[in-house]
């Protein structure tokens, strides 16, 4: 029998010290350069986004992967060549943590339009009360010393 699975998960890091390193000018590069990375790990990209200080990844998860090591493997990779590129001067790496929160087939289009419109949400909202809304909606408890 084969094996089934259908994992969709918004993943969620920012910048060290939630700096504003990320370009505009250089930030679709990067996307192009992350989703390079999660396809080569059999992985489906269907949004990437983000503003200068954190991207949000929309996919779907291969059953072979963990998502700590998928999310490793992003950081560790991207944090590497936007060092080498030279496009990025002002980054100095990925912060530790991340958020992960999945979601069902019918709520797939809602999310890949919510990463798509990122710079114009975050016109409205702060990605530090982004962040602590999607915690609150998802039921996940938190430390607020952890946030900053």
């Amino acid at each position: 029998m084969s094996s089934y699975r259908q994992i969709y998960y918004q993943i969620i890091f920012g910048t060290k010290y939630r700096q504003p390193t990320i370009s505009k000018e250089y930030d679709k590069e990067l996307y192009a350069y992350i989703y390079g990375i999660i396809t080569k790990q059999k992985c489906r990209l269907y949004r990437i986004n983000g503003i200068e200080d954190h991207i949000h990844i929309f996919c779907d998860l291969h059953s072979s992967l963990s998502l700590a090591q998928f999310v490793q493997d992003i950081k560790v990779a991207s944090n590497i060549w936007m060092k080498s590129s030279g496009k990025f001067p002002l980054f100095e790496g990925w912060q530790v943590g991340y958020g992960a929160f999945t979601y069902n087939i019918r709520e797939r289009d809602m999310m890949i339009n919510y990463v798509k419109k990122q710079k114009e949400h975050h016109g409205k909202e702060t990605y530090y009360d982004e962040y602590k809304r999607l915690l609150y909606e998802n039921g996940i408890e938190y430390d607020e010393q952890y946030l900053m």
